[in-house]
């Protein structure tokens, strides 16, 4: 399987699929295609996996594209101005995304739902307790809001960030939440009063508008009903 990603803030992915290579993604996740491509849209794993995924954001049914002729085009685009990453998986190699962020994915690639441990990680760390795994081998792709930074963690390594910019990380990263010391750091820095903390070893990835910022910025733009 080929892929090429087009665009910048606004991007499309296309995959150009070889005879019966096949890919999923969620329900409505296709845009655009071409060539003899078969679709199955099923629960992918039984009605409780597919429950499952529809609480970590993504829809309960997904469909498999399938090239049925020597070559077929699928375009895939993303749910709101941001990035596509791609993420090349080895065997039982996994990912920690936020909500929502799972694009498309080989058929090897499985995904599932993360849930933190830690309860003052669930109840503060902007996402709740419900993440999504996805776990290889194979090659995913990810939606992430915004542009993307990544950091490589030393072991030991402490990297504090507003929870909401935290778009994905590798198992190997703990995650946890510290409250933000000082009184006048509480109630006049805009930051909240909780910080994730992640430590390393392993990859954090940053996503630069979180979506909750985008649509309260939004919403300040739309007239009050009286």
């Amino acid at each position: 399987m080929e892929y090429k990603i087009h665009g910048t803030t606004l991007q499309t992915l296309d995959l150009i699929l070889e005879h019966e290579e096949s890919v999923y993604t969620e329900s409505g996740g296709m845009a655009w295609m071409t060539g003899n491509i078969q679709m199955e849209t099923n629960t992918k794993g039984g009605i409780f996996k597919g429950l499952a995924r529809s609480l970590a954001g993504e829809s309960m049914f997904l469909t498999t594209y399938t090239c049925k002729g020597s070559k077929a085009l699928v375009t895939f685009t993303p749910e709101s101005p941001g990035s596509i990453i791609p993420v090349l998986l080895g065997p039982n190699e996994s990912r920690i995304c936020q909500k929502d962020a799972f694009m498309v994915a080989e058929q090897t690639v499985s995904l599932e739902v993360h849930f933190r441990k830690k309860l003052g990680a669930g109840i503060f760390g902007g996402e709740g307790f419900i993440l999504q795994k996805l776990t290889g081998p194979g090659l995913a792709f990810v939606e992430i809001a915004g542009d993307v930074r990544s950091y490589e963690l030393a072991e030991g390594q402490v990297l504090k960030v507003d929870p909401g910019h935290i778009a994905m990380y590798e198992p190997s990263i703990s995650y946890d939440i510290a409250r933000v010391t000082g009184v006048k750091n509480i109630l006049f820095s805009g930051e909240g009063l909780f910080l994730a903390t992640l430590t390393g070893p392993g990859r954090v990835w940053l996503q630069s508008l979180p979506l909750a910022n985008l649509a309260a910025k939004i919403a300040t733009y739309i007239p009050s009903k009286k």
